[in-house]
């Protein structure tokens, strides 16, 4: 936690380590109250052996942390999988939302091909289980228009501070295996209830990157579908997928001035 502001929970994607926030965490805590944590099953988290990974509970587990830090709603930021956490939140935690900014949520069955792309997500499911969790994360990689390169280079920064931490951090195999077995198909398979999160009034803004834009992802496409339907505002990010590692400064300016707007601050 940093700052001593108006809250604001950075709910960590793929890999769950709240650590992947900290470059734009420092950077808004001159004006935001900025929590991250390490979601349930991932990182440091004790919980290491789970059966199941569930949406609900995610959602759970993020109101938990806001409550153990004595808040009762924040603004919420989702990247990747955690948007989808962020979009359960606005249907079923409305009270302890301000305000959700989606960043690039894989959400394969608002995509026009969705059939093409849950099929996908499966393949890499059980490849996992026929040959290990680390193919099934390459197939995943590099079949799922990710910007493979530049998170790689991104995530240096990640993988050392946890190979230096004192803190006990799950394994980069124990990790796949979360991701692969446990979180892929809830995450890709989920469908966000566009009538229920109108009706509570969340204020939603959907987010895209520069990367994902030019180069026509399938998940920028599901982006601003899910915009569309919901009617709400369609940002653009500076970077790709990941540029809150690699380009905090410019990532952390983006996000202030969505909150501002949300906040009627611009």
């Amino acid at each position: 936690m940093r700052g001593q502001g108006t809250p604001l929970l950075l709910i960590a994607p793929g890999g769950g380590d709240g650590w992947q926030y900290s470059f734009i965490a420092d950077l808004l805590a001159d004006e935001y109250k900025v929590i991250t944590y390490d979601r349930r099953a991932n990182a440091r988290s004790t919980m290491n052996n789970p059966q199941n990974f569930e949406i609900s509970q995610q959602c759970r587990d993020a109101v938990a942390v806001l409550q153990a830090v004595g808040e009762s709603s924040a603004f919420v930021f989702g990247n990747s999988s955690a948007g989808v956490i962020a979009l359960e939140m606005a249907k079923t935690q409305p009270q302890t939302v301000r305000a959700v900014v989606v960043h690039e949520a894989p959400m394969a069955r608002l995509h026009p091909q969705a059939q093409k792309w849950q099929r996908f997500f499966a393949g890499a499911y059980l490849t996992t289980f026929r040959f290990g969790a680390s193919l099934g994360a390459l197939q995943f990689m590099l079949g799922a228009q990710l910007p493979v390169r530049q998170l790689i280079s991104a995530t240096k920064e990640v993988n050392l501070h946890q190979k230096q931490s004192s803190e006990r951090y799950m394994s980069a195999r124990e990790a796949a295996e979360v991701l692969m077995k446990l979180e892929l198909l809830p995450v890709t398979n989920y469908l966000p209830d566009i009538a229920q999160i109108k009706q509570n009034g969340v204020k939603v803004i959907i987010g895209v990157g520069e990367w994902g834009l030019a180069n026509k992802v399938w998940y920028v496409e599901v982006a601003q579908i899910l915009a569309q339907q919901l009617g709400c505002e369609l940002v653009t990010f500076p970077g790709h997928h990941g540029a809150f590692l690699d380009r905090p400064k410019e990532f952390a300016t983006a996000l202030r001035n969505v909150l501002h707007n949300a906040q009627g601050n611009p």
